[in-house]
């Protein structure tokens, strides 16, 4: 039986598909294909999943009534639940577009889950939870109550959510919170491609809070190891406690790679990569930003057996080859 997708024309859904497909899964891929970065990067990511196993539905999951339409005569066990309006920054100037995406897309993605009585539905949460959280590094079990941003406020009320369809249904849900994702297929929004994009173009990258930032970069093979494993292990319902402190079948989980890296070093590696030095211009740190986060990532090694194989040193330059391979024919 086929497996769900949402977001499956994003960056972290389409590798997973990809994963999926190539171990002999059958995938469902559903997008609404928005135009909240380049739509041509989205569909250049869907044509890598052209196949026999891949059906893809353009449907907006906000819609209830569009995505059981989508769905109707579609057989799945499982959801990977990838889509959302992503972005902290975003957050600031579009604030409904969350709350259609990640508050109400999320609960019909977890009707549909109860409707069919899925085995498992693996959802996509945010490092962005921990908010101002004052312990380093971020664990499952601390706080999580203080966002500073309307993405991070969605991500943790679909983590509420998520426990209590656990909890009255019994439905098998795990969340895992991704930190700084990044690769071949990335999105532009994001620090590692936007400044790609401007030493290229010999202009001056913006450098938040000075430049003392640190981040746990996470390269996307481990990422879509990480949500794979998840997906094979449903959490028990057996009233045991969970990462997260549940003891419904629902389990949080983070997924980082373990080292939290200077934003300094971060640019050092693709100046090395590209061969070429960035203005480098020190701004003030942003609303809704963090200086610091890092995965402490023992309740996923324990529970899933997950360790990150990919330090920044040899993911970048594979970043960056892809970068430059796919905007050989293209600007932007």
């Amino acid at each position: 039986m086929a497996i769900l997708v949402s977001g499956a024309a994003g960056f972290i859904g389409m590798h997973v598909s990809r994963a999926l497909m190539a171990r002999g899964e059958a995938v469902i891929g559903i997008d609404n294909l928005n135009d909240y970065y380049s739509v041509q990067l989205k569909q250049d990511r869907l044509k890598e999943l052209e196949g026999e196993n891949f059906t893809f539905e353009k449907v907006d999951f906000a819609d209830h009534e569009a995505l059981e339409k989508a769905l109707d005569g579609k057989s799945f066990d499982r959801i990977v639940h990838l889509g959302a309006q992503a972005g902290v920054r975003y957050s600031l100037t579009h604030p409904r577009a969350y709350i259609e995406a990640n508050i109400s897309g999320h609960l019909n993605l977890m009707e549909v889950a109860r409707a069919r009585e899925t085995a498992h539905m693996v959802y996509a949460s945010s490092s962005s939870v921990y908010g101002g959280n004052d312990s380093f590094p971020f664990r499952v079990e601390d706080r999580v109550d203080h966002p500073v941003s309307l993405y991070a406020a969605t991500k943790k009320a679909d983590e509420l959510m998520s426990e209590t369809y656990a909890h009255l249904y019994r439905l098998p849900m795990t969340g895992l919170r991704f930190f700084t994702v990044y690769g071949p297929w990335g999105r532009p929004d994001m620090a590692m491609w936007i400044f790609t994009k401007a030493i290229l173009a010999g202009e001056p990258i913006p450098v938040f809070n000075h430049g003392k930032m640190r981040r746990d970069f996470t390269y996307i093979d481990d990422i879509v190891a990480g949500i794979v494993a998840a997906l094979d292990h449903p959490p028990a319902d057996d009233n045991a406690e969970k990462a997260g402190g549940s003891t419904s079948p629902h389990a949080l989980y983070n997924i980082g790679n373990n080292q939290s890296e200077e934003l300094m070093h971060m640019i050092d590696l693709l100046e090395n990569s590209l061969g070429i030095k960035a203005t480098r211009d020190l701004q003030p740190i942003q609303p809704g930003d963090v200086p610091a986060t890092a995965a402490d990532i023992s309740a996923i090694q324990r529970d899933l057996g997950f360790e990150p194989s990919t330090p920044i040193d040899i993911g970048i330059p594979k970043f960056v080859d892809w970068y430059r391979s796919y905007h050989g024919n293209r600007t932007g």
